[in-house]
């Protein structure tokens, strides 16, 4: 689950009208970034926005298939492989791309617990 730096840089030039987005490397792919929320993945040279109830149909009647991170598990992450011609069209991926920003508002994650140290001096 490899990422090229000139798929990841053509991405991010598409991207361009949602602003300033921030790529972060993740299990040998990469996270994608937008005023702090994870909204989308690249993994393989492909592209994959974060989906819900709200935006799933869109991809599926594309004929896009969700993000399995591993061949031999039948986990699947609740991202889809965004079209080639959105990818193709910034308008267009600027659209999809803030659906998958509103999944991701309304939908974060989980906060991480802190441990606190056992003599309760945190």
């Amino acid at each position: 689950m490899s990422v090229s730096d000139s798929f990841k840089e053509y991405v991010i030039d598409q991207l361009g009208k949602l602003g300033f987005v921030t790529v972060k490397k993740m299990f040998g792919g990469a996270s994608i970034y937008y005023d702090g929320l994870i909204f989308g993945l690249l993994a393989d040279d492909v592209l994959y926005f974060k989906v819900d109830d709200s935006n799933k149909s869109d991809y599926i009647m594309a004929g896009m298939k969700p993000f399995k991170p591993f061949d031999d598990k039948p986990m699947l992450m609740p991202y889809y492989e965004v079209p080639v011609d959105i990818l193709e069209n910034r308008e267009q991926l600027a659209e999809w791309a803030m659906k998958a920003l509103l999944v991701s508002r309304n939908n974060p994650s989980k906060p991480k617990k802190r441990k606190l140290a056992r003599d309760g001096n945190s």
